[in-house]
């Protein structure tokens, strides 16, 4: 028989934000586990449709320039959805251990809150808005 573990969350909010409540916690959680499932299958379809561009062969035998490019195209894009799926997967599996570990929700950079309101909508943040941005900004 399966135990399921209840971790007692008491995540942390801005200033001008109200406390989160049971089923907002529990959202936040479904949302991310929902998010490994689906970035699961996403790496595995991406990883197939790239097996499949190089069963296609890459000689070039018998096929013009254009069709080697648009295979080097497809086989460049492929990749990168299928690393993009992978960055989203490692996101996912870093917040829902910060969840388990009761540091969700705290900046890794400033030690701040993240903010309610920011991980409703992003649930894998693991940055402020100000650190963020000075992130991207570098």
């Amino acid at each position: 028989m399966a135990v399921t573990r209840r971790v007692k969350v008491n995540l942390p909010v801005a200033e001008d934000e109200e406390p989160w409540t049971a089923a907002e916690v529990t959202e936040v959680r479904d949302i991310l586990k929902a998010d490994l499932v689906r970035m699961e299958k996403a790496i595995q379809i991406a990883e197939a449709g790239l097996a499949d561009l190089f069963s296609e062969g890459a000689d070039g035998a018998g096929r013009d320039a254009a069709d080697i490019g648009s295979s080097n195209f497809e086989r460049d894009q492929e990749m990168s959805l299928m690393q993009n799926a992978r960055d989203m997967y490692e996101q996912a599996q870093l917040a829902l251990r910060l969840f388990e570990a009761g540091t969700y929700g705290w900046c890794e950079a400033c030690q701040k809150p993240i903010g309610k309101d920011r991980l409703l909508v992003f649930p894998r943040a693991t940055l402020c808005m100000d650190c963020k941005r000075r992130e991207e900004r570098r």
